[in-house]
């Protein structure tokens, strides 16, 4: 009798549409995380600098402008020869080139660093005047792009927030900033402030001149505007959002909504144009010290140094082209560098 129910429960089991547990077993996390097709979750940063760093040209530009930073900044420190060391005896020297005094003492033994760009009309080595130069065009750039985006960011907070007459007012002051010819700001000013610089008692404003305080007094009353409009916009599209109404509702004042909920919101317009102003300053300052209203002497620039091959150039040709490469270079990285910045933070151009 219990072989005929076995039998029985067998043949049940057969015909039974149930599957039957013991023919699966359990799937390993590994094998789970084959299967999960989403997406890592991840912060808008972090997905920004994953596309910045697909982006080739940006990357080679981003090392560019770090290995010119390091030369002009740490070089300097252990190069022999200084920016205002002069030689009457090494005048006009070519790339790599020796004086006769130098040559004798090559021959009796000595060990002399040669002049890797030659040296100008004053026997002054060219490479240390040209990496000094591009040191002074980095400040200015990273200098202006700090004081662009503190004016813009606060001016262009307080206008979108508020909005209105507030609102219009503002923007009629930006209207009538962006009418005013830089340029000639520049040469006014210079005048203006000449005889206060030069009885100044702060060595360091003593020490930039006239020409280079009026540079950075320009782009903090000038060069603000463009960043004040784009803040502006942000805040606009970003006031009336839930979270800004939330923080009102619990009696959050203006400036710590604007502090905390909606300058983090802007911070990829912010990066953007900051990028793009940089390249833009040290151009600036390069005109303008090719004109003679930048850097004051011996401080070399790189327009300086353009300036003053310009007399030269038939015989000398290298004294003009070495900081006109360095301007191309350091304008160019900037340039592409920035055109990454807006495609990486750019959401409407995401893969």
């Amino acid at each position: 009798m219990t072989e005929k129910k076995a039998e029985g429960k067998k043949i049940k089991n057969l015909l039974s549409l149930q599957i039957d547990p013991a023919l699966f077993e359990t799937a390993s996390e590994e094998e789970k995380a084959q299967q999960v097709t989403m997406r890592e979750s991840v912060s808008f940063m972090k997905d920004a600098m994953r596309r910045l760093r697909k982006n080739k040209i940006a990357m080679i530009s981003l090392i560019i402008i770090v290995l010119v930073a390091l030369i002009a900044f740490i070089v300097p420190t252990f190069y022999p020869y200084t920016y205002t060391k002069q030689d009457v005896t090494a005048q006009n020297l070519g790339p790599f080139q020796y004086s006769a005094k130098e040559q004798a003492k090559i021959n009796k033994g000595q060990n002399i660093f040669p002049h890797i760009m030659g040296t100008d009309n004053l026997g002054r080595d060219y490479a240390i005047r040209v990496i000094y130069g591009t040191r002074i065009s980095l400040l200015v750039g990273i200098f202006s792009a700090l004081i662009v985006i503190v004016i813009g960011i606060i001016y262009g907070s307080i206008s979108g927030y508020f909005g209105g007459k507030v609102d219009m007012v503002m923007m009629r002051i930006v209207d009538i900033i962006y009418s005013l010819p830089d340029v000639l700001i520049v040469i006014l000013l210079s005048v203006a402030i000449k005889d206060w610089v030069s009885t100044s008692k702060n060595e360091l404003i003593s020490r930039l001149g006239a020409g280079m305080v009026s540079i950075f007094i320009v782009f903090g009353l000038l060069y603000w505007v463009s960043m004040a409009r784009q803040v502006r916009g942000q805040i606009l599209s970003i006031k009336e959002q839930e979270y800004v109404l939330a923080s009102k509702a619990i009696g959050a004042g203006p400036a710590r909504i604007i502090r905390k909920h909606m300058i983090p919101n802007c911070v990829s317009v912010i990066i953007i144009i900051a990028a793009m102003q940089i390249p833009s300053a040290i151009f600036t300052e390069s005109f303008l010290s090719f004109l003679g209203l930048g850097v004051s002497v011996p401080m070399p620039s790189l327009g300086s140094l353009a300036s003053d091959a310009r007399t030269s150039l038939r015989s000398y040709p290298y004294q003009l082209i070495f900081p006109a490469l360095s301007i191309f270079l350091i304008v160019l990285s900037f340039n592409l560098l920035g055109n990454g910045l807006r495609d990486a933070f750019d959401p409407k151009l995401r893969n």
